[in-house]
């Protein structure tokens, strides 16, 4: 049997009339650039995430960059973020020419660890930088622990940027909010990303800027059109991080279905849990399974945008799922402080063991909504063999 990662087709195809329709709508108009299906789907995504301000964008690399933009960072800031993450998280804040400082990571939930960041401030006041913001990530679709991370910031004033790019609907337990709040609704800002494969993803790259605060939207939506304000009047330096038409048409279609897919791969990640629970590779600890810290808390505490296991001998099994036709991904194989292109920052290798520990040992299995049990069956039977042989 072949699973794959992800069935983009099957997921499609069951809304393919209604996507095709919007596209068309959005040819026939002519209105590409802007316009009416973006202020549609901003409003849509607002209020389905429980903010003021919802700014669509390029993509969430572009959303990370525009946010940093509209704090103001550059040369002889610092930024604070994870190092173990998709490469935009700290490629945006290099672009602007200021240096992150990486922190470590808590070894369950793959998240910034919050003493670790609390170290890198004092690191980066000792280096001579000025600390500006930090950026938590919500890896995998489970919230960071955003308690500890905005008193962190308060008390060093940081501007909070949530990358969100894997968590859109994510919930986050927050006193006098009986259902929490979305992550993206925290901080000052949220960025999101729409790339095909996460949990809302359009037909190419899109993204998303959050925000409560009206003069971050406004500047932010002035920085998206080459900080153009009113047209060929510049004020500020911005880019062209505007979103497609046909993105947000997409976007729209798909929004009223993102629950029913979140609790899709819930149910998934719980099938996975009893099924893989009852092997003889967790029994003796060869497995570690991913770890929903706030279920039973809000809802949507982990949306489960990867469903991401700890293993022994990580690339064997790899290769041995290969072989049995399960698709894998290793999310992420080599840690910011690793990466060639960071080299001048001059980390210890040994400076994150939580970090490397996630590289070397972390494997996302198939998770994706319309995933059916017997495709489970194999993907937990092939896990089973390797262990057994």
């Amino acid at each position: 049997m072949r699973v794959p990662l992800l069935d983009l087709k099957a997921h499609n195809a069951p809304l393919k009339a209604e996507l095709m329709a919007a596209v068309e709508e959005v040819v026939d108009s002519c209105g590409f650039i802007m316009g009416p299906k973006v202020e549609a789907f901003e409003k849509e995504a607002a209020a389905y995430l429980g903010v003021k301000h919802a700014i669509g964008v390029s993509s969430g690399t572009d959303a990370l960059l525009v946010a940093l933009m509209a704090c103001g960072i550059g040369p002889g800031d610092a930024v604070i973020t994870t190092d173990f993450s998709f490469f935009a998280t700290a490629g945006a804040v290099s672009r602007l020419g200021a240096r992150p400082f990486f922190t470590d990571i808590n070894p369950v939930t793959y998240n910034m660890d919050v003493e670790s960041a609390r170290a890198a401030i004092e690191m980066a006041k000792s280096a001579g930088y000025r600390p500006k913001a930090i950026i938590p990530v919500h890896l995998y679709g489970q919230s960071a622990d955003m308690k500890a991370i905005m008193a962190l910031a308060a008390e060093t004033s940081l501007a909070v940027i949530e990358d969100a790019a894997q968590a859109i609907g994510v919930r986050y337990p927050v006193d006098g909010h009986p259902q929490g709040l979305c992550v993206g609704a925290i901080g000052d800002m949220g960025c999101f990303s729409f790339f095909p494969s996460k949990n809302l993803g359009c037909f190419g790259d899109g993204g998303l800027v959050t925000t409560q605060s009206d003069a971050l939207a406004e500047k932010i939506r002035i920085l998206r059109a080459h900080g153009s304000r009113p047209k060929y009047y510049h004020a500020i330096i911005g880019g062209n991080f505007r979103l497609d038409a046909l993105q947000a048409a997409v976007l729209s279609v798909k929004l009223p279905l993102l629950d029913q897919w979140h609790a899709n791969r819930r149910r998934n990640a719980a099938r996975y849990r009893e099924m893989l629970q009852q092997t003889k590779a967790v029994s003796d600890g060869w497995i570690q399974l991913p770890v929903d810290v706030y279920d039973g808390l809000v809802p949507h505490s982990h949306i489960y945008n990867q469903f991401v296991i700890r293993v022994d001998r990580r690339d064997e099994l790899k290769e041995y799922l290969k072989d049995n036709g399960v698709g894998t991904e290793i999310y992420y194989p080599v840690p910011f402080h690793r990466q060639i292109c960071f080299a001048d920052l001059a980390y210890p290798a040994e400076a994150f063991p939580e970090s490397d520990k996630a590289a070397a040992e972390t494997l996302a299995l198939p998770i994706y909504p319309e995933l059916t049990q017997e495709m489970q069956d194999h993907v937990v039977g092939a896990i089973d063999s390797f262990y057994s042989k």
